[in-house]
């Protein structure tokens, strides 16, 4: 289990929580990305073939000593996943659609199995802000920029995913109350988490592209949803640690300049936490955190 999100979640707070009192409006953040989005981090499954033995868990992770403090605010003193009541998830999956406080299992498998980037993220967010806060997931395995996310000012067809992105936020916002009823219905906007870059890698056009496709989106979110300073934090796409090929540190330079181009917006770098294979639930998904 990699703790990428401490950082990225740490940086985010530093330019969307101000010093002082926020109102009383629902807080919204918005997780948009592929797989690792969607949410690869495995809590318990133990198989030796499928899940490596278990190693690289959340559970496996905080049975170390040394990480004991580290996680003592997920789980309650019976030992089970606490679910926060001030912190609330909506993420559309292909079979249902998730909601509810904070947790595991807001993936896109079922059960409680597994985790993505909305559970630290949730955690450190929640105990910083007073108010009620919403994330937003909206996620699809196996999507570039370059035509799924295609954002309007690209050019060019607009992608499927970057159209349901924008409806999915827009109708999470528009039902906030009748998805939560404890929730304010008058919200504010508060960040935009971007997380994704592996498929763009492999097409010479999308690598070139990458860094203008990223800013346009992120300046086509913007307009979508009237908030043209949401804060913005681009995660790099970090798999495998420094070592990588040229086409991947092409897609994190990309990433890195357009974060430097846009305003309100961080780049975030995740390579520190990449571990060796042997050490993760699946030693044949490199393509994924854990």
């Amino acid at each position: 289990m990699r703790i990428i999100l401490l950082t990225m979640t740490a940086l985010l707070i530093a330019i969307v929580v101000p010093r002082t009192v926020l109102s009383q409006k629902t807080q919204v953040f918005i997780l948009a990305g592929q797989s690792n989005m969607q949410g690869q981090g495995v809590v318990d499954l133990d198989h030796p073939m499928h899940y490596n033995s278990g190693k690289g868990t959340l559970n496996r992770v905080m049975q170390n000593p040394d990480m004991k403090e580290l996680y003592a605010h997920i789980k309650n003193d019976r030992g089970d996943f606490i679910v926060r009541d001030d912190v609330f998830v909506r993420y559309v999956t292909p079979s249902k659609i998730k909601r509810g406080g904070l947790s595991v299992g807001f993936t896109g498998y079922d059960g409680k199995h597994h985790i993505g980037p909305e559970f630290q993220f949730g955690h450190v967010v929640g105990t910083a802000i007073k108010q009620p806060v919403l994330l937003i997931k909206t996620a699809w395995g196996g999507k570039s920029i370059y035509k799924d996310f295609r954002p309007p000012s690209s050019g060019g067809e607009v992608g499927k995913y970057y159209r349901q992105m924008i409806s999915e936020i827009k109708q999470s916002l528009e039902q906030i109350s009748i998805d939560f009823p404890s929730l304010n219905k008058h919200y504010e906007l508060r960040g935009f988490v971007w997380f994704q870059g592996w498929n763009d890698m492999y097409n010479e056009d999308a690598r070139a592209e990458y860094e203008q496709n990223l800013m346009n989106l992120i300046k086509d979110v913007r307009y979508e949803l009237d908030a043209q300073d949401l804060p913005v934090v681009i995660g790099e796409l970090g798999n495998g640690g420094e070592d990588v090929s040229e086409n991947m540190q092409a897609i994190r330079k990309a990433q890195k300049t357009a974060a430097e181009k846009t305003p309100h917006a961080i780049f975030v770098k995740t390579t520190p936490f990449a571990r060796p294979k042997e050490q993760s639930p699946n030693i044949g998904h490199g393509h994924h955190w854990f």
